[in-house]
């Protein structure tokens, strides 16, 4: 399984409105929900999901009715903890 991150633009969208997807979100029919960042004034959300492939991803989105603007595969990541031990040459 890989992460894929899933940019949307959802201008007004309210944490009300964010919480109706809940119940269809947390179904996980073909890619499972991992985290959610969103700016509700300029309508920026990032989605994070696992799944098998980037056509999974998007089968999700069209299942739960929320519009993408692009899905990424994520083949790295870093935390703050790794950072540190990168600049350190741990």
């Amino acid at each position: 399984m890989s992460l894929f991150l899933g940019l949307h633009q959802a201008p007004g969208l309210s944490p009300e409105e964010v919480a109706g997807y809940g119940p269809e979100v947390a179904k996980n029919v073909h890619a499972t929900f991992q985290r959610l960042f969103v700016n509700t004034t300029d309508g920026f959300i990032v989605t994070l999901y696992e799944a098998a492939d980037r056509d999974s991803v998007e089968q999700e989105f069209e299942r739960v009715g929320f519009p993408f603007d692009s899905i990424t595969e994520i083949d790295f990541s870093l935390d703050a903890d790794g950072l540190t031990r990168m600049v350190d040459g741990a």
